[in-house]
């Protein structure tokens, strides 16, 4: 059996492998492993797509709407605000589609049943029908004509259907559930409308009236893509100005303005992907997935958080797992500088925080001694996340005085030998421990050696945030053995203290 905990801070580039039927670690059993090496994944840039969203052009070409009820009535107004022409057949039009066809210029209304020749030179063809015969003969003749059809709610006899529009044009949103749940789509429409103030009409405007001038500076790609990012900060930090010349001026300032044929030193960003949960990535993450050329990510991070960058990004493996085949630290300093270097933006994607036991002292060291400019975004680390599944406070006043954080994991796999176990003991203190499956039942009698209370409370947390997550509540004593019945991979934390003995864990945990 193999057991592993999470990331391993290897000190050298073996990696290590326990194998025992019992899953109970034995050093001396422990056997090196080769490094792999940082592996590209190939994968699917999108899931099957019932539909393809397009955005259509209609202005100046024509459209004819076959019927003229209430219910042909929205598809009039839209299509006549796209600037199309549109053409009405219908023997008794409905008042709105007659009111519509008063306001604008481009919409003609015949007071009479569709004909075949009626589709001559449309793009598109909009129908009602309520029989199969009719739906087959308008099929036959849109395709005569070379147009595409749509029958009003037959999705099954539609070659493309309507979606529902958030519509801040010339930002339009297009919703489609492919004919399934229309009203499931009208209630994510009207979830957006609240979320996207009226006004980003005004900087979407601005963004196309901007774009030849952002153009015309030259810049490379990853200065016009930091213009951008500094224009939707903007812009959704104040939907409901009007944005102004002056704001042109100050999203340029400073951008440097090479030649985009010159080259660049690309830049490494340390990028916290939290405990597994993609809700629970920061904004900044979100950006910097968003952007990034290429995302170099550990094992632990979980495929939702890596479906959020951006889809045209190289994504590489170079995850490190204790007791199995790992990247070197090495393998991935070289590989963030060597991309660096090509002018790109990295990612290096960490699990939880990645200044929590993330060797990212190392990383970031390597990329100064060479000039690559590094910053960090910090991550929710395990620890929060588990508390807050838990529902406990870690420095609850009346229970704990201090919190600490801890690995029991070092190089080989055993319990690191400079730990101040005395700290560790203190039993008005709240700790944290990280990759510590394998070595939990030393651990828990080394703390008891040392004074702790054997009954102290402990709270092991398997891949917290994540849907899978699950709990074990216990002692000193007890956990050990309820963990391994329970057969815990990882990843997991255990908390001991007086807080984790809270009344919400001892009634809902099992």
């Amino acid at each position: 059996m193999q057991i592993y905990d999470g990331d391993m801070p290897f000190g050298s580039n073996e990696s290590m492998t326990v194998n025992d039927e019992d899953g109970v670690a034995d050093a001396s059993r422990l056997t090196p492993l080769k490094s792999r090496g940082p592996a590209p994944i190939s994968q699917a840039r999108l899931l099957k797509l019932s539909v393809l969203p397009l955005f259509y052009k209609l202005s100046g070409q024509r459209v004819a709407i076959a019927g003229s009820s209430r219910a042909a009535a929205w598809k009039v107004e839209l299509l006549a605000a796209t600037g199309a022409q549109v053409d009405v057949y219908g023997a008794t039009p409905d008042a709105q589609i007659l009111a519509v066809a008063s306001q604008a210029s481009n919409v003609c209304v015949f007071e009479r049943h569709w004909s075949a020749n009626d589709f001559a030179k449309a793009v598109l063809v909009i129908a009602e029908a309520e029989e199969e015969d009719e739906a087959i003969a308008l099929q036959q003749a849109a395709a005569v004509a070379g147009a595409h059809l749509n029958i009003i709610d037959k999705p099954q006899w539609s070659s493309f259907q309507f979606g529902s529009i958030v519509e801040r044009s010339p930002l339009v949103i297009g919703i489609s559930t492919d004919g399934g749940a229309p009203v499931f789509a009208q209630s994510i429409r009207a979830r957006l409308e609240t979320l996207l103030p009226d006004g980003l009409r005004n900087w979407a405007s601005a963004a196309k009236a901007w774009r030849p001038r952002v153009t015309s500076l030259g810049l490379d790609i990853h200065a016009r893509r930091k213009i951008w990012e500094k224009f939707t900060r903007l812009a959704l930090a104040e939907p409901g100005r009007v944005p102004a010349d002056h704001d042109f001026a100050s999203l340029v300032e400073g951008v440097d303005r090479e030649p985009a044929a010159s080259a660049k030193t690309g830049i490494v960003m340390l990028v916290g992907a939290g405990p597994g949960d993609p809700e629970l990535l920061t904004l900044r993450a979100v950006r910097a997935l968003q952007s990034a050329d290429v995302v170099l990510f550990d094992d632990l991070v979980s495929q939702q958080v890596l479906d959020l960058a951006r889809r045209e990004s190289d994504k590489i493996s170079v995850g490190k797992r204790g007791f199995k085949p790992s990247c070197t630290q090495e393998d991935i300093c070289d590989l963030m500088i060597s991309l660096a270097r090509e002018g790109k933006y990295v990612v290096r994607l960490k699990g939880g925080d990645p200044m929590v036991f993330g060797r990212a002292n190392e990383e970031i060291a390597a990329l100064e001694a060479v000039g690559i400019p590094v910053s960090v975004v910090p991550g929710v680390t395990a620890a929060s996340a588990a508390a807050a599944s838990l529902g406990i406070s870690l420095t609850e006043r009346n229970l704990a005085r201090r919190l600490q954080f801890v690995t029991a994991h070092a190089r080989g796999g055993l319990i690191p030998d400079d730990l101040n176990w005395r700290a560790l003991a203190d039993p008005l203190a709240t700790t944290i421990v990280y990759m510590g499956v394998r070595t939990l039942p030393e651990f828990c009698a080394r703390l008891v050696r040392e004074g702790l209370s054997a009954d102290m409370p402990a709270v092991m947390v398997e891949r917290a945030s994540q849907p899978d997550e699950r709990h074990f509540a216990g002692t000193l004593t007890t956990l050990p053995g309820i963990v391994a019945n329970a057969g815990v991979k990882g990843p997991a934390l255990t908390i001991i203290g007086p807080a984790a003995l809270d009344r919400r864990i001892v009634k809902n945990i099992s």
